[in-house]
C-alpha cells in the first residue's frame, strides 16, 4: 500500500518492480514542460490545471494513460483503452521493460496530447440521469418537509 507522499520521486520509489521504468517515463515527460503533481495516490502531469497524462505501476506493466487518449494519432498503435466499454477518452501504453521505453517515440506521443489541449480536445464524461427515489422516500418528504430540504 501507497503512503502519503508529497514528492513524485519518492511515490515512485515505491512503485516496484517498475520503479526504473517510471523514472524514465518522468524524466521524458518533465523535459515537456508539463506540470507534475500527485492526484488520487500517483503521478499526474497537467497543463493549465488538466490533466494530460499519469504514469503508474501494475502488476504485469508500468504504464502512461493519456487522458484525451483518443484524439492521438497513434501511428505505432501503442495504446489501448484500459477500460473498453468504460472510458471515452483515456487511453494507455503498456511497458513490461525498460528496454520498451523509446524516449522520441514516447516524448512524440507527449507533445500530441500536449497540443490537443492546448487545442481544447476533451471528451467530457457523460451527466447521468437521477435516481429515482424510493417510494418509502417521496413518502417520508411529503410528511416532513424539513427533511426533505435536508436530503
Amino acid at each position: 500500500m501507497r503512503t502519503n507522499k508529497t514528492n513524485v520521486a519518492d511515490l515512485i520509489a515505491e512503485m516496484e518492480p517498475w520503479v526504473e521504468e517510471l523514472l524514465l517515463l518522468r524524466e521524458i515527460i518533465l523535459s515537456t514542460g508539463l506540470k507534475e503533481e500527485i492526484k488520487w495516490g500517483g503521478p499526474i502531469y497537467t497543463l493549465d490545471g488538466k490533466n494530460v497524462l499519469a504514469i503508474g505501476g501494475f502488476k504485469n506493466f508500468a504504464t502512461i494513460w493519456f487522458h484525451q487518449g483518443v484524439f492521438l494519432s497513434d501511428p505505432k498503435g501503442v495504446l489501448v483503452n484500459a477500460g473498453e466499454g468504460k472510458t471515452r477518452g483515456l487511453r494507455q501504453w503498456r511497458f513490461t521493460s525498460l528496454e520498451e521505453i523509446k524516449p522520441a517515440l514516447v516524448k512524440k506521443y507527449i507533445l500530441e496530447a500536449i497540443k490537443n489541449a492546448k487545442e481544447g480536445k476533451e471528451i467530457k464524461p457523460e451527466k447521468k440521469a437521477a435516481l429515482p427515489l424510493p417510494p418509502e422516500l417521496q413518502t417520508a418528504f411529503k410528511k416532513d418537509k424539513k427533511c426533505k430540504g435536508l436530503f
